[in-house]
């Protein structure tokens, strides 16, 4: 399992800003074009930025950040910045191709959310031999990189923790049993989810099953689900901390299959619609929601500010500092995130524009809606 990265909130206010903060940072308070960043940029606006994603199963991927990045990028280069994008669809092996062609095509620079943290390290410090800056982008890739950008990915642990802990009541008997899905051990973030999870579960309930998912797949998540409601039993099972929304999916449908009725409480993470909708109909908890625009546009900030050469901008967008296994002192920005529950769909996810309340309220929902004031 790789090492979890050790982080130093050097300046907590950067990760501790609200929503609301956070996108008004995220939409233009440092824009590259502003006079005051660096009287002599390095490169003109006609830059073209890499930029690696992991997977498909997640939609957020394909769904939000690419799309953010690509906007942001043309927008704070007057339309003459490009964004070049390839998903490696949860395979390592391609993904350290597709880095490769972006070395080949002289990119300038490179966002990369790793597959596998691990073993991108060499394909990072080639990009570096070539003189492309490298930032990590969500997850924290090994290897000489320029910077990282990210949720605070303990806190989301946390969160989820505590979320689990208030859906089973103010007096928990320490005796209940709980699952525990993380995600995939080739992500140094779901090594932090699990580590600020347990900081709250520990010593309060009895994880009676604990699972690191393959690859994030909630066709995985089901299957451990499976083997868990064998070992632990169909009635037995206080609670379940999933680490993200598409294998508490996966682990709704192995309860579902197994005859429970009453699905015990259930987190999730990424605010994914179906997500949304479970939370409104009861089959979901919680989620974690994290403020895509606000990460996507910041990372597209710092990209294009690195490689201009506006090093007074960078650096006050990467106030704290982080450690990977293989290196140390790397500038970051950490984001803060919400707990989304059926208390506050409109709040987030609604007014920060990621879902309309027509796209949550389909037929199907049409009742939890009314009742929740979202008609």
């Amino acid at each position: 399992m790789p090492r979890t990265p050790r982080i130093r909130r050097t300046f907590t206010a950067v990760a501790a800003f609200t929503v609301t903060a956070s996108l008004a940072a995220g939409c233009g308070a440092l824009e590259a074009g502003g006079e005051a960043s660096e009287p002599s940029p390095t490169k003109g606006n006609d830059i073209t930025v890499g930029l690696l994603l992991p997977e498909t199963a997640n939609t957020r991927y394909d769904k939000f950040d690419y799309p953010i990045i690509k906007n942001k990028v043309a927008s704070i280069t007057n339309g003459q910045g490009k964004v070049e994008y390839a998903n490696a669809g949860a395979d390592a092996a391609k993904q350290a191709q597709q880095l490769q062609q972006m070395i080949d095509d002289k990119v300038d620079v490179l966002l990369l959310d790793a597959v596998d943290a691990h073993a991108i390290a060499s394909g990072v410090q080639k990009a570096k031999d070539a003189g492309i800056p490298v930032i990590a982008y969500d997850r924290l890739a090994e290897g000489p990189i320029d910077a990282y950008i990210s949720f605070d990915n303990e806190l989301v642990g946390e969160v989820q923790g505590r979320s689990l802990l208030e859906a089973l009541g103010g007096d928990i008997d320490t005796t209940a049993k709980i699952v525990m899905m993380n995600g995939s051990v080739t992500d140094p973030n779901a090594a932090q989810f699990k580590e600020g999870a347990l900081s709250e579960l520990n010593g309060k309930v009895t994880i009676a099953q604990s699972f690191d998912t393959k690859d994030w797949k909630p066709e995985n998540a089901r299957a451990n689900m499976t083997k868990a409601i064998a070992i632990i039993g169909k009635d037995n099972i206080a609670g379940v901390y999933s680490a993200n929304d598409g294998m508490a999916g996966g682990i709704i449908e192995a309860l579902e299959a197994a005859g429970v009725t009453k699905l015990p409480p259930i987190t999730g993470q990424d605010a994914e619609l179906a997500a949304v909708q479970r939370i409104l109909s009861g089959e979901q908890y919680m989620s974690i929601y994290k403020s895509y625009p606000q990460e996507a546009e910041t990372a597209a900030e710092m990209a294009v500010a690195r490689v201009q050469g506006r090093d007074i901008q960078f650096d006050a967008l990467t106030r704290d500092r982080v450690d990977s296994p293989t290196n140390k002192d790397i500038p970051a920005q950490l984001v803060s995130v919400v707990a989304l529950t059926e208390a506050n769909i409109r709040s987030t996810v609604v007014e920060d524009g990621i879902y309309k309340v027509s796209d949550i309220c389909t037929a199907q929902y049409e009742d939890e809606c009314e009742a929740r004031g979202l008609k």
